[in-house]
């Protein structure tokens, strides 16, 4: 009987009927808050102390002389997570063996989770899920918790610095207004756009800027990245060496296309030299896509939705590797209330818009278009789901909604097999007088110098002949056109008028005249004139792209040129602010080093438009001069800015003033629309 008793006793004790009243759970939540900690580890099973780890042969063992424990930095690779360096800078991974190793290089597997309770934490594998504790008497996957304290000793993490120094103006005058620039037209999510490999390099990434920037096997000599790009930008496709971090000999440059210039510390120099807001465009091609060798979707909206995340994910990282969430200075903005909320705390409000062809898959094939207005209607619902305020209607391809504007050259020859690609049939135009749709007419000779270059036309294809002179797209606004427009405004969304044909635009302009409505753009000089200054008529927002100062020799506009036409235009006195469209990552170069730059370059350090001083910006063992390179990467767009007021002689004053009022024109425009 008492042998009974006591089995009962046990059974009970076992599935808690007789047992003692636990212990509260712990709660863990993620630890947020150790970017850049330097510490020692000390490891338990329970309350028991398995030692403080040091660096043994391979991997970590224990020791209980505090003195000996290897010291750790931390270096945030997502909220919660961490990439560990020891003093030696080589990251512990969890092996597939069970110890934890010191490797050479980030991996998913040397990517910890973190947890805090009171003081403890736990370290988990985020690829195995496996939690660091000891594994056959040396650091590996068990059930451990961990303190930390506080060491010296440990490896720096390789990192890039802005070269900003000093206290910044404030970003909200006195009257409530903005002060700061815009760059109304930016491609920093480009590493998702095109299917995810047309482009090399990444606006961030776990493991920081080593993993961000190296360089990329598609796109070396030959490779078929480099083959893109030397039909895209004309680059050479054989001596592309694809050295990136921490180097960078061969990219990144002004006129490189298919390369990171946008990654984010760049663009904090400029938020820290003057910026308020980036408007960023997720930006797609199916046709692109249809080229690259190594491809996820290719469809737009599939393209836009990926992007859509990866700029999520940006925000989370920088706030990351700032301390925690909504401790970063990069913010979306979704409403113009959050941009003013945002920019009045100093930090660098990023709007989201969108710029593709094919948008919620209303291509037109022959002129019999591929969607409903039911398709649009859930289309617009999930862009503004996204955060999106804005887009193009049209871009490079005639669609559903109206035709396209044409480039010129052998680009032109290679977007117009695209259209054909997309659409079934080339680009159709006529003479005009007037505005037009490409001041440098598209010729047979472009398409000749195309097909050399190895593309194919699809079978059947009969070469298009067009008229010398001044051309326009035969096509213009749809009813499918109008419908889409019509709902935009109702929604109070900026509708960006560039790419579109001057028939499609003139009628969209109409609309909007008709309606009083302020939310048109024309930001990166991709309109005609006549055109941008029936924007300014109507309250919208005008940018110039960002093009050099004064000549740089390559035939290209002039910044100074393009503001100074668009100050002179009769509505031009309706000028409040100006923007830059940068068009980075946007498959379109950036600002060469001006001819002039030699007898009087921007001189180092200097201070910005917002009273910040700037030093040179370097990239691991590059550093970057704008005098030399030009716009080579983002971080210099702050000293552009500064160049380019500079040259600026007796407009000077009003070039800087209508700049940093820029970020306040846009807003402005936005809540007019919305109202």
């Amino acid at each position: 009987m008492a042998r009974k008793l006591l089995a009962g006793v046990l059974v009970l004790g076992l599935v808690g009927g007789l047992s003692a009243p636990a212990e509260a759970a712990a709660t863990w939540t993620p630890a947020n808050d150790l970017e850049g900690s330097c510490v020692t580890l000390q490891v338990f099973n329970g309350t028991a102390s398995l030692g403080y780890v040091f660096k043994d042969s391979v991997g970590y063992g224990f020791t209980g002389t505090a003195t000996k424990a290897e010291p750790f930095r931390f270096e945030a690779t997502q909220l919660g997570r961490y990439q560990l360096r020891d003093h030696t800078g080589a990251p512990p991974y969890q092996s597939t063996v069970g110890w934890v190793w010191a490797g050479d290089k980030y991996g998913d597997r040397a990517d910890w989770t973190v947890s805090s309770s009171e003081g403890k934490y736990k370290l988990v594998s985020t690829a195995t899920g496996q939690q660091m504790g000891s594994y056959l008497g040396g650091l590996g996957a068990g059930s451990g918790t961990v303190a930390f304290a506080p060491a010296t000793g440990c490896a720096a993490i390789p990192d890039i610095t802005t070269g900003v120094s000093g206290t910044p103006n404030p970003a909200v005058d006195s009257s409530g207004k903005l002060v700061g620039w815009i760059d109304a037209h930016a491609h920093i999510t480009a590493a998702e756009a095109f299917g995810g490999s047309l482009h090399c390099g990444d606006a961030y990434a776990a493991g920081g800027a080593p993993v961000a920037l190296a360089g990329c096997a598609s796109h070396a000599t030959l490779g078929w990245g480099a083959l893109l790009e030397a039909i895209i930008a004309g680059t050479d496709p054989i001596n592309s060496s694809e050295q990136g971090w921490p180097s960078f000999t061969d990219w990144p440059q002004n006129d490189t296309m298919l390369h990171e210039a946008s990654y984010f510390r760049s663009l904090e120099r400029a938020w820290q030299s003057g910026q308020r807001v980036l408007n960023v465009l997720l930006v797609a091609n199916r046709v692109i896509c249809g080229l690259t060798l190594e491809h996820t979707s290719c469809d737009e909206m599939d393209q836009i939705r990926a992007q859509s995340t990866y700029l999520r994910k940006m925000q989370d990282y920088i706030d990351a590797r700032s301390g925690g969430p909504g401790k970063g200075w990069f913010r979306l903005a979704t409403t113009p209330a959050e941009v003013r909320a945002i920019a009045a705390q100093g930090k660098l409000a990023v709007t989201i818009g969108v710029e593709n062809s094919e948008i919620f898959g209303c291509r037109e094939v022959n002129d019999v278009p591929q969607c409903t207005t039911a398709q649009i209607d859930a289309g617009l619902n999930e862009l503004q789901a996204m955060g999106v305020s804005g887009f193009y209607p049209v871009h490079k391809f005639d669609n559903a909604f109206g035709g396209t504007r044409f480039d010129e050259g052998v680009t032109g020859a290679a977007v117009n097999v695209g259209n054909l690609i997309s659409t079934g049939h080339w680009w159709q135009a006529t003479s005009c007088t007037g505005p037009s749709d490409n001041e440098q007419p598209i010729v047979s000779d472009d398409l000749a110098k195309l097909l050399a270059l190895g593309v194919d036309l699809p079978a059947g294809a009969i070469l298009p002949v067009y008229p010398s002179g001044k051309i326009c797209n035969v096509r213009g606004l749809t009813a499918l056109g109008k419908y889409l427009v019509q709902k935009m405004m109702d929604r109070g969304m900026v509708i960006h008028i560039d790419h579109m044909s001057v028939k499609t635009a003139t009628a969209v302009l109409d609309l909007a005249e008709q309606a009083g409505y302020a939310g048109v753009t024309s930001v990166h000089t991709w309109a005609d004139r006549t055109l941008v200054n029936r924007v300014l008529g109507l309250g919208g927002f005008v940018a110039s792209y960002a093009f050099a100062a004064t000549d740089d020799g390559t035939g290209t506009p002039t910044f100074l040129d393009e503001w100074r036409a668009n100050k002179a235009l009769a509505n031009g006195t309706k000028i409040t602010g100006y923007g830059i469209g940068s068009d980075v990552n946007g498959l379109g170069p950036q600002a060469a080093p001006r001819l002039t730059a030699g007898a009087s370059p921007l001189t180092y350090p200097f201070t910005a438009t917002n009273g910040t001083k700037v030093a040179k910006q370097v990239w691991g063992t590059r550093t970057f001069d704008l005098n030399t390179d030009g716009v080579a990467q983002y971080g210099l767009y702050a000293d552009w800015i500064t160049d380019l007021t500079n040259q600026a002689g007796s407009d000077k004053a009003l070039l800087t003033k209508q700049l940093m009022s820029g970020a306040e024109a846009y807003v402005t425009m936005w809540e007019k629309a919305r109202s």
